[in-house]
């Protein structure tokens, strides 16, 4: 309550030019508290939600809870130990290309408040691979599951798309627990277009050797997750096509879904181009989990995100068959409480059942 009554207000008006300031003055502080024990002690014992009954096991690794932080929120893992203070129980962090960029012109996210919703075009940016890997081996390792979102360089061409990625995930093997291929973000020109079954087919199947030679020169008995994020944005047979790629080439996991370029569901008219995240997107989020899960059989999990602001709707999306949801905008919106708010509301459901 006091973040919506008191901070919430406070952040958006100083951010009301740019939405952004907000964003890098929280990077800021979770950065600073994560370099602190006492700090991150408090934080845990106020916001951690835990229980053995919350705890699972998806693609071979084990998770406290299952409410991760989407892909996008600390996209060089310069806060990863405040975060999982929070109570999340897995983070995917990122997304990392290859080079160092810039990512688009400012501003770049856009409120829509009254539909709890954002719009953003950030072109992922990040310091590159080679930088966030140099620092993390001077980090300590959190204790919760890091997964590591990978996405194309705006400079590499398609052409040389594959090589992009195995050599961010070459740089960040050692310390990721899963790795999500990211070819659906709308905001990187012909991204999108690695969605297509052949380009998708030859990414994940190098991907998955690649995986698999790492974990080999390691000794280690099995290589890192793999999972693929897609757009809500695909036709049905556009998903059939990789739910045929992702069972054929043994990834682990479909993450379901990304930002969608419809502006469905928003009040206000807007001509900013970006990709639509928040409430506006739960629907079509759940349909599309329903969707891939029925296809799938149980034969590899999926991941549900989209518009996902407290226990009904992550009840909703695992009715729907996801085996982990993640949660973005609503942090945003709800504040730091988000995990302990689902967390709180799944385990009530599950003593309401018993």
């Amino acid at each position: 309550m006091v973040f919506k009554s008191i901070l919430r207000p406070v952040f958006f008006k100083v951010s009301a030019d740019d939405p952004e300031k907000a964003h890098h003055l929280v990077m800021t502080s979770l950065a600073l508290a994560s370099k602190s024990k006492v700090l991150l002690s408090i934080i845990e014992a106020a916001m951690a939600y835990k229980s053995p009954a919350l705890a699972r096991t998806v693609f071979g690794v084990d998770f406290p809870n299952p409410v991760g932080l989407a892909g996008g929120f600390d996209k060089n893992g310069t806060a990863l130990p405040a975060l999982a203070a929070l109570g999340f129980g897995f983070i995917e962090a990122g997304t990392v290309t290859r080079y160092q960029q810039p990512g688009n012109a400012r501003p770049r996210i856009f409120r829509f408040s009254e539909n709890e919703a954002l719009i953003n075009r950030m072109g992922f940016p990040n310091q590159g691979a080679d930088a966030i890997r140099a620092r993390l081996a001077r980090s300590p390792r959190v204790k919760i599951p890091i997964g590591w979102s990978l996405g194309k360089s705006k400079v590499t061409p398609q052409a040389e798309a594959i090589e992009d990625y195995l050599y961010s995930l070459r740089q960040l093997d050692d310390f990721s627990d899963f790795f999500t291929i990211n070819v659906s973000s709308p905001n990187t020109p012909g991204l999108r277009k690695l969605q297509d079954k052949e380009p998708l087919d030859q990414l994940l199947h190098a991907i998955v050797q690649e995986t698999a030679t790492l974990a080999s020169q390691q000794g280690r008995a099995q290589p890192k997750a793999v999972l693929v994020k897609i757009a809500p944005d695909l036709t049905q047979e556009q998903i059939d096509d990789v739910i045929d790629v992702c069972l054929s080439r043994n990834v682990n996991g479909i993450i379901a879904s990304n930002t969608t370029l419809s502006r469905a569901g928003l009040q206000r008219a807007t001509t900013e181009v970006g990709g639509l995240s928040g409430r506006p997107l739960h629907a079509r989020a759940c349909a599309m989990v329903q969707y891939i899960c029925q296809q799938v059989d149980g034969k590899i999990p999926v991941v549900g995100v989209g518009g996902i602001f407290g226990p009904d709707d992550a009840k909703r999306m695992f009715d729907a068959g996801a085996s982990l949801i993640q949660v973005y905008t609503s942090f945003i919106y709800e504040g730091p409480a988000i995990a302990k708010q689902i967390n709180t509301g799944l385990l009530q459901y599950t003593h309401d059942t018993h």
